[in-house]
């Protein structure tokens, strides 16, 4: 092994993702700042956020489906120098976002607390989470354009702007989380719907921010009027595989909150758990102990998976597939020891590190959220190595792996393996804890198959002569 190569490129690996590492440990605190404020409310209110949080994803996802289509062709324009193409994709992928959260506005308009009411969750939950989960479905667009919007400035390898825009806008968003959540500084007390409202006004400001970066007399991107039709094509082909892989992980969080609330309601007394709901106590654990590990482990796989992106993205854009497959193995190696490591690290100390953070919780709730915490960590080794080969993967264009992996792993093992346990066995919550360590090893194992197997280059290549960006010697 080359290791001076290796280092050299984990160097490019660590200068193009830290600046979404810093990005997404800002998003992810404001989430987890939203955890904390109503954790001091009310277990219902920790509820009310996840359940919503459930709905609230779905236009997210299809702003990051759209953002990986995004980055796909933009990465792979920039390694060509197809800059027309580039500047072209980066406006059609922003008009798709916005033209796809329209329904969402609906959506929140006028069936919130319906979607919430799905749940077999606590009334006051029910009631909370329908307010907080209208008011975030409104500004669906603004958030599909501020993703879109990051993704095609990293694609051209411009990691920095999108943290300075996304970092300013969290920090107001988590001030805006406590002051309006608890009522600080002059602001009014609004609980649950405070929290909505300050993450709905980071959602626009974001998407004007990052407008305005695209598109400032120094950028490299030009505006481009949308004439062609072959890159819009080559758009919803990249990006509805990406969108689908996120919606199947979303999909996959209703039948799993619906058996922890069912689990706890059939299993655990009510005196055992303070007098709360244990529906809604054992899945405010699952909430916080989920979110303890998305902290610390979170920001660090994101930026894993959009450096591979552009890595690869960019090697094959110069028709280096030999580049493209070294630098998608040593970025799934780096992921692996770093992510993977922090996440033993967590399994090993959950109790110390779950009770540190605190989040307000009640005892019996914090005492579920450190084993869901162990599990996550656990877990972290598999679930690194699929999110840096999905970036990989995602930079050449071939999304459907991802799809197909995560598709499996999910309904087979993080939904239907504890599904069957508890209603053939005894298992009760530990088969729920194996069905998440389960369905990570198996989606990481699978993309390693893919990535090994496939032949993700030639998907690559084959998209860059449909749009021509190839170069005149190989067009």
């Amino acid at each position: 092994m080359d290791s001076g190569r290796l280092v050299t490129v984990w160097r490019r690996i660590i200068a193009l993702s830290w600046p979404v590492m810093a990005e997404q440990t800002f998003r992810t605190l404001m989430r987890t700042v939203d955890v904390l404020v109503t954790a001091a409310l009310s277990p219902a209110a920790v509820v009310a956020i996840g359940l919503a949080d459930l709905y609230a994803r779905f236009p997210l996802r299809i702003g990051i489906g759209l953002g990986g289509g995004a980055i796909a062709l933009s990465s792979q324009d920039t390694g060509s120098g197809a800059d027309a193409n580039r500047d072209e994709t980066v406006i059609q992928s922003l008009l798709l976002g916005m033209l796809a959260g329209l329904p969402f506005v609906a959506g929140g308009l006028l069936v919130a607390p319906a979607l919430i009411g799905q749940f077999p969750a606590s009334d006051d939950a029910i009631r909370l989470g329908g307010i907080y989960l209208g008011i975030i479905f409104v500004t669906a667009p603004a958030r599909h354009v501020a993703i879109v919007g990051a993704r095609a400035l990293q694609g051209i390898g411009d990691t920095t702007t999108p943290m300075y825009v996304n970092v300013f806008v969290n920090v107001v968003n988590v001030t805006l989380s406590v002051g309006l959540g608890f009522g600080l500084v002059g602001l009014p007390a609004l609980g649950v719907r405070g929290v909505g409202y300050a993450t709905a006004t980071a959602n626009v400001l974001s998407a004007g921010l990052l407008l305005a970066a695209l598109y400032r007399p120094s950028s490299s991107l030009t505006l481009a009027r949308p004439t062609d039709p072959t890159i819009a094509a080559q758009l919803v082909r990249v990006s509805a595989p990406r969108a689908a892989e996120g919606l199947v992980s979303e999909l996959a969080e209703f039948p799993y909150n619906a058996l922890l609330l069912s689990l706890g309601n059939a299993a655990v007394p009510a005196a055992a758990v303070g007098g709360a709901a244990p529906g809604d106590v054992i899945n405010a654990g699952f909430q916080v102990g989920r979110r303890v590990y998305q902290q610390v482990t979170g920001p660090l796989s994101r930026g894993y998976n959009i450096a591979a992106s552009i890595l690869v993205g960019q090697a094959l854009g110069r028709s280096d597939a030999a580049r493209a497959s070294y630098e998608g193995w040593a970025t799934a190696a780096l992921a692996t020891l770093s992510v993977g490591g922090i996440g033993i690290l967590l399994a090993a100390f959950a109790d110390p590190v779950v009770a540190f953070l605190g989040f307000g919780s009640s005892p019996a709730a914090l005492a579920y959220a450190a084993s869901f915490a162990v599990v996550y960590g656990i877990s972290a080794p598999g679930l690194a190595l699929f999110s840096a080969l999905s970036g990989a993967l995602q930079g050449a264009g071939a999304t459907r792996l991802p799809f197909l992996s995560r598709l499996t792993g999910m309904f087979g093992f993080f939904v239907g393996f504890p599904y069957l346990a508890v209603e053939f066995t005894t298992l009760g919550l530990p088969a729920v804890y194996a069905g998440v360590v389960l369905a990570h090893v198996w989606m990481g194992a699978t993309l390693v198959l893919a990535f090994r197997y496939t032949d993700w280059a030639g998907t690559a290549a084959g998209l860059l002569r449909e749009r021509g960006s190839l170069p005149a010697e190989e067009g």
